[in-house]
């Protein structure tokens, strides 16, 4: 007679994005600030906290109507979020001409990490631009988000440095792009 497993063997997670509900959206919202938080993307270079981003962020409903907020989900547990912004977005910064996409406030919350939750919001992001017959993504992010910038360069996005600029004197957003048409 065999003795069963102590332990049941882990079974696999399965990321799946899809749109949020806007029942979601609060949840959203903190999820989005606590994987910033995470990694110090809140604290500004004289390290006080940025109160006013933070707030953004968390007000996910405006990016809810106005453009697609995904989250990537295990079951029913957020692992976290993008927003894509196609043309005609309110919510795109770098994206002006009609074959662009963009996609912002990228967050992976802390129990997501590791897991691939990032490049699937990524991927789900490219899909839609291919599907919508777009030839360009474009994004911008902070230097300090070494993470974010060794994903998009996996996924073959190259740096805009032309495209860099500054919502305040001491916020430096780095430019990134795909060209959907080589890639």
């Amino acid at each position: 007679m065999s003795t069963p497993p102590i332990h049941a063997p882990r079974q696999e997670s399965e990321i799946h994005v899809r749109v949020a509900r806007e029942d979601e959206y609060a949840a959203v919202g903190a999820l989005t600030v606590a994987g910033y938080e995470a990694d110090d993307y809140l604290l500004r270079s004289n390290g006080s906290y940025d109160h006013d981003y933070a707030s953004w962020l968390a007000d996910t409903a405006p990016r809810g109507r106005g453009s697609v907020l995904l989250v990537a989900a295990d079951g029913d547990e957020l692992l976290g979020t993008v927003t894509w912004c196609p043309p005609g977005s309110p919510d795109r910064q770098l994206a002006v001409a009609d074959n662009q996409g963009e996609f912002r406030t990228l967050s992976v919350a802390p129990a997501g990490r590791r897991r691939g939750v990032g490049r699937a919001l990524v991927v789900d992001c490219l899909e839609r631009a291919r599907a919508a017959g777009l030839t360009e993504v474009v994004l911008c992010s902070v230097s300090v988000m070494k993470p974010a910038h060794t994903l998009y360069e996996s996924l073959g996005f190259v740096r805009r440095p032309e495209l860099d600029w500054f919502p305040r004197p001491d916020v430096h957003l780095w430019a990134y792009s795909l060209d959907l048409v080589r890639n």
